[in-house]
């Protein structure tokens, strides 16, 4: 996986999302995973700087919390997410994420928007666009233990 972070001003619809202004400051942070070395997902994470900002969690992937994931950063400043919000859709892919996914141009592939929330407060705390390639089976819920 690679993965960098910047801070940015949050363009409407991400600041519609995690139900800010736009250009509210926000942490964003792009990825691409591989399989086999070859990439098969992308994801473009956002969280408003009000609430990472000053921690030492502000860069998912660098510093003392590096690559622990969203649920157990947030909890390290207090906060409980739970199971995100995920809403699934396929489309075809645009033509800069078939460069970088080295597929064609339209090829399908299943989109996600996640959204994980502060389960005290009900804000958002993190929103994702995440894009995965036709080698990838996507699993929801969990079975039962006897």
């Amino acid at each position: 996986m690679a993965a960098r972070s910047q801070p940015r001003a949050a363009e409407a619809r991400i600041a519609a999302r995690l139900e800010i202004q736009p250009g509210d400051p926000v942490m964003h942070t792009t990825y691409v995973y591989l399989a086999d070395g070859d990439p098969v997902q992308l994801a473009e994470s956002w969280e408003p700087m009000a609430t990472t900002g000053g921690s030492l969690i502000v860069l998912p992937e660098a510093g003392p919390h590096a690559g622990i994931g969203v649920a157990d950063r947030m909890a390290i400043i207090g906060i409980d997410v739970g199971v995100p919000v995920e809403r699934v859709s396929a489309r075809a892919a645009t033509r800069p994420e078939a460069e970088t996914l080295g597929v064609a141009p339209a090829v399908p592939v299943m989109a996600i928007e996640r959204t994980y929330y502060d389960q005290a407060t009900g804000r958002p705390v993190e929103t994702a666009d995440i894009v995965l390639t036709s080698r990838w089976v996507a699993e929801y819920g969990r079975a039962p233990r006897s």
